[in-house]
């Protein structure tokens, strides 16, 4: 008989499976808090349920994680996974420990069909979207394996972003149950403002996102105008950015902080000159809009023929944002050493999208002459 795993189910889709077998919700609720705040497997282990219910579980659900192919431990006590999801395809999690939090990277996708130049899993092309299951085995998984490798009976993980392989917001329907489990009180009771979705802008998503599930919500802007953007998210082509950026100043409405990151990924000779920096700034005045950047220092791999920028330029571009009133820090680089570093996960992905040839056509970006004011009279 074919066995449903309950790593699938937020708690509405348990309760309707528990119902199914004839059981009321309190039993569903229980379940839950086994599954995930236990993290236990084994029906059997599950005592305050019916010894009943306990049997009906045994011939129609299971628990199961992914499997872990391999797992490596930076020198900063940063930990990625690879899991196996079947059909030739692994995904990698990250977990990122700090003094005040532990943060989760979680893939939503094998692979990603955005295609960005500087990230290394849209050179590997896309094979399909996780099931809601797989999301939330990530997550499962990690967190009671940090409790027992750290020896701790407390929560462990205190952050999850949607930022590792894929594009959380193209594989909505499995996303959602996954991020109302990872919020839910009976689960991992995390804050709405400590669950981040990142997209590169997809603008019908990000609004049905604010309706459905609002948590804090990254952008991955990375060129400060359409034209150098479109080379460098190719999504931007359909999906602009005053299109993108009037979907998140809707969502500013619903989102449990009162502003938006901005990624963006500091790519040398590319989108990091001061003119860039002022582009902006100006964009941000125009919009009103209430935001946060974030500058990530680029990872580079051989494929993306880009280089990372050069740490003083990086700072005098901070310094532009900062000295304008934009809140802006640079990521700290954790995990390089094991290519656990933003924009690093690669997994192993079948491409069904001809990536590589797709990405060797694009090798040159074209670089747009930026606009510079005439000096003004006196």
């Amino acid at each position: 008989m074919t066995t449903v795993n309950l790593l699938e189910f937020d708690l509405e889709g348990l309760a309707a499976f528990c119902e199914k077998l004839g059981e009321k919700r309190f039993r569903a609720t229980q379940l839950f808090r086994w599954i995930h705040q236990r993290g236990a497997s084994d029906f059997a282990q599950m005592t305050d349920l019916a010894k009943s219910l306990r049997e009906k579980l045994a011939t129609t659900a299971r628990i199961e994680a992914l499997p872990v192919i391999t797992q490596h431990e930076s020198a900063d006590g940063t930990i990625k996974w690879l899991f196996d999801v079947g059909g030739g395809n692994a995904v990698e999690a990250v977990f990122i420990p700090e003094d005040d939090r532990g943060t989760l990277c979680v893939s939503s996708q094998a692979g990603c069909a955005v295609g960005c130049r500087f990230c290394s899993t849209g050179h590997q092309g896309f094979s399909r979207n996780l099931r809601t299951g797989e999301i939330t085995a990530q997550l499962w998984f990690a967190e009671h394996f940090l409790r027992r490798h750290l020896k701790r009976d407390e929560r462990v993980i205190s952050n999850v972003v949607m930022m590792g392989m894929g594009e959380p917001l193209q594989n909505y329907a499995a996303l959602v149950p996954a991020l109302r489990t990872m919020l839910d009180d009976n689960a991992y009771g995390l804050s709405r403002r400590r669950v981040t979705v990142s997209t590169s802008g997809v603008v019908p998503m990000i609004d049905r996102l604010g309706a459905d599930c609002p948590v804090a919500l990254a952008v991955s802007l990375h060129a400060p105008n359409d034209a150098l953007r479109d080379d460098l998210v190719p999504l931007n082509r359909k999906y602009p950015i005053a299109e993108l950026l009037d979907a998140c100043k809707r969502y500013l409405a619903h989102a449990p902080r009162d502003f938006i990151t901005f990624e963006y990924c500091m790519l040398d000779g590319v989108n990091d000159q001061p003119e860039h920096a002022r582009q902006l700034v100006e964009l941000v005045r125009n919009t009103g809009i209430s935001c946060k950047f974030n500058l990530i220092p680029f990872n580079p791999f051989p494929a993306s023929g880009l280089l990372r920028s050069p740490q003083p330029r990086v700072l005098a571009f901070a310094r532009t944002l900062s000295e304008a009133g934009i809140v802006t820090t640079v990521r700290k680089t954790r995990g390089d050493d094991i290519d656990a570093a933003c924009g690093q996960l690669a997994g192993d992905v079948k491409d069904r999208t001809h990536a590589a040839e797709r990405m060797a056509q694009r090798r040159t970006v074209v670089l747009h002459p930026v606009r510079v004011a005439a000096p003004e009279e006196h």
